[in-house]
């Protein structure tokens, strides 16, 4: 498997991102947005996904362990990591997560959350992806939609979101996400695919996927296209000048005017 991936920061503030490939692995991690808002933890989102991702690479090197299991294992030797930190913060450090892995004839897949895995296959594409995140707690969002980003009263609103965002986290009512306890990996979306069905594949975090999902600028075919001739690079470039042109959120509402985007794009044969 040939894996190309790139990630870019959404602005001036760290990647909270991360992305790997290797020959029969990739990797998209999505750091949520903490709005800064106190998580409990001295460290911060992007030492998380780092650590988190680093050990995902590691626990899934053994081909016989499971995308669940190498999940699990990750998140419990990621909390060893802090202990001093307030790991039962409903709003510690927490991720999406997207993974990929050959095995001999076929593929295996896993998403927590809402950074889809796009397949294309002989027949056309499929998305896999968790989007319980955006049916839950729909009038406050509406109320973030109000307002143009950079503006007091919008990032008031989005503090409101997260901080509700965090009490149905990890919950029976809520959304599942890759935080302090191995019990989130349960709870992931997973499937296998057999090598001869599939034409190539995308892990993306929605700061990518966005494109497609939200400004509707572009298909999935026409995703595929551009990232066969210039790479993830070329995928993210237009995703920014999109976004360029709707700074505020005017024509599309968002969180951000524009969100860290990751790829991983994956071809074999």
């Amino acid at each position: 498997m040939r894996v190309a991936i790139d990630t870019r920061p959404g602005g001036a503030a760290p990647n909270e991102d991360w992305v790997a490939g290797t020959p029969n692995l990739a990797v998209v991690l999505d750091g949520l947005s903490t709005a800064g808002l106190n998580t409990g933890c001295r460290h911060g989102v992007p030492w998380y996904v780092e650590r988190l991702g680093s050990q995902l690479v590691a626990a899934l090197a053994d081909p016989e362990r499971t995308l669940v299991t190498g999940l699990a294992d990750a998140l419990e030797r990621v909390a060893a990591k802090h202990p001093e930190c307030d790991l039962r913060n409903p709003g510690t450090p927490s991720a999406t997560v997207a993974i990929l892995r050959q095995r001999e004839s076929f593929f295996d897949h896993l998403v927590l959350a809402d950074s889809p895995i796009v397949l294309e296959g002989r027949h056309g594409f499929s998305v896999i992806t968790d989007l319980r995140v955006k049916e839950i707690l729909p009038e406050l969002k509406a109320e973030v939609s109000r307002y143009e980003t950079h503006t007091t009263e919008h990032k008031e609103a989005l503090r409101q979101l997260v901080l509700a965002q965090r009490q149905t986290r990890n919950t029976a009512t809520g959304y599942w996400v890759a935080a302090s306890g191995p019990e989130a990996a349960e709870h992931a979306l997973t499937g296998r695919v057999l090598a001869e069905d599939l034409r190539a594949a995308a892990l993306l975090s929605d700061g990518a996927s966005c494109l497609v999902t939200d400004y509707e600028m572009a298909t999935w075919p026409e995703v595929f296209r551009m990232l066969r001739t210039g790479g993830p690079r070329e995928l993210l470039g237009a995703v920014r000048k999109v976004e360029a042109t709707d700074l505020h959120g005017q024509r599309w509402p968002r969180y951000k005017s524009g969100d860290d985007a990751s790829v991983a794009f994956c071809e074999w044969g």
